[in-house]
């Protein structure tokens, strides 16, 4: 995707879309994700420097499988813990760090794994004259892999901040992050939150 830090463009007309980092996926949560807690410091830094142009998103389980479409209910008979009749509702809430800066910064919900299954959001950003969507959050494998794609589709410049994705899969984030080197040259850049902070001119 690119050789050194001189290779990224600058990053213009952005927001800052943070993936899902709920109380859910955090320790101690039904769908916990080991790296969170790891790459929290590093998104709570970013959402300082930016909050104003920071959306986090939540992944909002049904209330039972049958209010979903398709697999989704399968999905949810076999996760039926993870539906909002059995879970208590601070486990959808975004973790404490980062719900202090709700607001300024806004809460998408969405149903499914990509932040744009949302149809609001990508209107939003229309409206915003958004060109750029920089992503963090949680897990690079589903959710984050799914708003980068649907990003790409709907013609966004997508910038990943690496060190600031976690997952339950060291294989699933490697062949990620190789993919996206490979595959999505021009569409998708990966930068460390150091190389953000440097060339995100807001």
């Amino acid at each position: 995707m690119r050789d050194s830090a001189s290779d990224i463009a600058e990053i213009r007309d952005a927001v800052h879309l943070c993936i899902d980092m709920q109380n859910i996926f955090a320790p101690g949560g039904l769908w916990a994700t080991p790296w969170m807690e790891r790459v929290l410091p590093t998104i709570v830094s970013i959402v300082a420097r930016s909050q104003a142009r920071t959306m986090f998103t939540r992944f909002i389980t049904p209330e039972e499988p049958e209010d979903r479409p398709g697999q989704w209910q399968s999905y949810f008979q076999r996760w039926y813990r993870a539906t909002r009749r059995q879970l208590p509702p601070s486990a959808l809430e975004l973790v404490p760090v980062l719900n202090r800066f709700v607001p300024p910064a806004p809460v998408i919900d969405k149903p499914a794994y990509s932040a744009f299954s949302n149809p609001g959001l990508a209107r939003l950003l229309v409206e915003k004259n958004v060109g750029t969507v920089v992503v963090s959050g949680a897990e690079t494998d589903v959710c984050v892999l799914s708003t980068v794609m649907s990003g790409v589709d709907l013609g966004f410049r997508v910038v990943i901040v690496q060190d600031a994705l976690c997952s339950s899969s060291d294989v699933g984030h490697d062949a990620l992050m190789t993919m996206y080197r490979t595959r999505f040259h021009g569409q998708v850049d990966l930068v460390t939150a150091e190389e953000l902070a440097e060339f995100w001119r807001e």
